[in-house]
């Protein structure tokens, strides 16, 4: 029997983001436009009291008033084996750190594999929790981001204290 998928949206600064949740792991967070692989399904419930929906909404808030550096939320992102080992080694950049694409490789002992970890970089369901926006270019240059440079930009900025964002 397939389990129910949660959601709900939570505002923020860098635009309303929407959280899935089932069997009482976060499982998505989505940046909008919420369209297509990142749209509400029909079949999806609307909970905005549901416990981790609820958790992971104050987190963020305090996130995005510098108030937290991390999350501790039960995660359940769905992925191939790969790109789960990719974005278990994302929550181990720390706040208001950076690190390249082959760096994460090195750290996930598959040097050679940086494009690949850009890949699943680009896929990781969790974003902004699930850090991704922390891996930049060898040069130091923002690239690729599901939620778009200007984003990446922003929370980069709120994590080095260089910019504070309006809550």
């Amino acid at each position: 029997m397939p389990m129910t998928v949660y959601y709900t949206i939570v505002p923020s600064p860098i635009d309303d983001l929407l959280l899935t949740s089932e069997d009482d792991t976060l499982t998505r967070l989505h940046m909008s436009p919420h369209t297509g692989e990142h749209g509400v399904a029909p079949d999806w419930v609307r909970a905005d009291d549901d416990p981790v929906l609820a958790s992971a909404r104050e987190q963020l808030d305090a996130y995005f008033a510098a108030e937290r550096t991390s999350f501790d939320l039960p995660l359940a992102p769905d992925g191939t084996e790969f790109q789960r080992q990719v974005w278990s080694e994302l929550v181990r950049i720390p706040y208001g750190e950076t690190i390249s694409y082959g760096e994460m490789a090195r750290r996930i002992a598959n040097p050679a594999a940086s494009r690949a970890v850009g890949l699943a970089n680009g896929r990781n369901p969790i974003a902004v929790i699930v850090p991704c926006h922390r891996v930049i270019g060898a040069d130091g240059s923002l690239t690729g981001f599901g939620g778009g440079l200007d984003r990446k930009r922003t929370l980069l900025a709120l994590e080095q204290g260089v910019q504070t964002l309006p809550v």
